[in-house]
């Protein structure tokens, strides 16, 4: 396989212009100015390039929508808020290979006819803004930018912005309202981005590992990405191993390899030499696999079809003797906490759903009131302006399916299990 996004050493500092351009860099921008927008769209729609940020919408139709829409001006937007806890992989993209991103920006630009483009970055990642911004300096000096100090080519202003280091704000509606100089809020939808995003204007949002994707479709044809992973969703995909296993950190690999081969082969296995419980493949919004489906493999259907999802790669992984509850209580809390409070419904929810793990977790809940999770996730679904409101449940509905052990002992004692059963 030859990688699309992660090409230098681990150990390696960031790629510059020189370095990039040498490896092909920027030579997919030259093409796709010389033979139009057209040409970017349907490559990316033939690539059948999926988002990476998550929800896995077909980047091909998303960029066709803003395209077709009347209205201008039109408008690029980098998602790169990423607070998804224990998730590295923008941040890593960032850092190290800032002109791969920019160059795919650049690329949507040209294929939605966009005159500006905005980075929007977490404000925690320091170095990379740092490096973004010298990146973006660099191309602009070198002429590949027109409308910047420098720049000699087709018109395209790039700049960043730094987004508040809340989960909410990674949402790409929330996203378009810092921009705007407002709050972290999720907007109601339809009207989506595509038609009325930033300023009220025709905007592309995708995540910084999809675009980091489309220089390389554009350069090598999207026959070759369809040639690299699985059928529906081909490509390669970033994926955040925890500091529990030998070897963690961002490691990329074709969609459809198998999860026991990402968490062995790739990342050593545990450090502690136990054996894995349990892994969350697509953070805390996703649903546990136990230890007999680790070798499904890592795709949309595949995961969907044992009730968890792909998300944003970013795995959680159970060791043998740990207890599920602990984990759960981590994980309600977290939506609990980082609910914005637009939505009534949300609030409730998340607070109810924590404030019941929290109980089991002491000893002071019943079976009773655990069967009631599944019919606290029917009542939510679909009631807030984003999707938080839904995200705490596959994880615990999961857990009760897969650990009832745990959930009987803490409700019985108020404590884990002496050994997980």
């Amino acid at each position: 396989m030859e990688p699309i996004l992660l090409t230098r050493d681990a150990g390696a500092g960031p790629e510059g212009l020189e370095a990039y351009r040498a490896d092909g860099g920027y030579a997919a921008l030259t093409r796709a100015r010389a033979s139009g927008a057209q040409s970017v769209l349907d490559a990316v729609a033939a690539a059948g390039l999926r988002g990476r940020g998550g929800a896995g919408f077909p980047v091909g139709r998303k960029w066709a929508l803003a395209a077709s829409a009347p209205d201008t001006p039109r408008y690029v937007v980098a998602n790169g808020g990423e607070d998804e806890p224990g998730s590295a992989k923008d941040q890593l993209l960032l850092e190290r290979y800032p002109h791969k991103v920019i160059e795919g920006v650049a690329l949507a630009a040209c294929a939605v006819g966009a005159e500006e483009a905005v980075f929007y970055v977490n404000a925690l990642f320091d170095r990379a803004i740092a490096q973004l911004e010298e990146a973006i300096a660099e191309a602009s000096a070198a002429g590949l930018f027109g409308g910047q100090a420098g720049g000699s080519g087709p018109a395209l202003r790039l700049r960043v912005h730094a987004g508040p280091p809340e989960y909410v704000a990674g949402e790409d509606t929330a996203a378009l309202e810092v921009i705007e100089g407002r709050k972290a809020l999720p907007r109601e939808k339809p009207p989506f981005p595509t038609s009325a995003g930033l300023h009220g204007k025709p905007t592309v949002v995708n995540n910084v590992e999809t675009f980091a994707c489309v220089p390389a479709i554009v350069r090598n044809g999207p026959e070759w990405f369809r040639g690299i992973g699985a059928p529906d969703n081909p490509g390669t995909m970033l994926f955040t191993l925890p500091a529990n296993l030998r070897r963690p950190g961002v490691v990329e690999l074709p969609t459809g390899t198998t999860l026991r081969t990402l968490l062995d082969e790739h990342g050593g296995g545990l450090a502690s030499g136990k054996r894995v419980r349990a892994v969350l493949p697509g953070g805390p919004s996703s649903g546990w696999l136990g230890a007999d489906d680790l070798d499904v493999p890592l795709d949309r259907e595949p995961l969907a079809a044992k009730g968890s999802a792909l998300g944003c790669g970013v795995l959680r992984v159970l060791e043998e003797d740990e207890c599920v509850v602990e984990a759960l209580d981590d994980i309600a809390g977290f939506f609990m906490r980082e609910s914005c409070g637009q939505c009534p419904a949300c609030v409730m929810g998340t607070q109810t759903l924590a404030k019941i793990v929290t109980q089991v977790r002491s000893g002071q809940a019943t079976q009773q009131l655990v069967d009631q999770i599944p019919r606290l996730a029917a009542y939510t679904q679909g009631k807030g302006l984003c999707s938080l409101i839904s995200m705490p449940f596959p994880s615990l509905t999961s857990a009760i399916r897969l650990f009832p052990g745990d959930i009987a002992h803490h409700i019985a004692h108020g404590a884990c299990p002496d050994a997980a059963s």
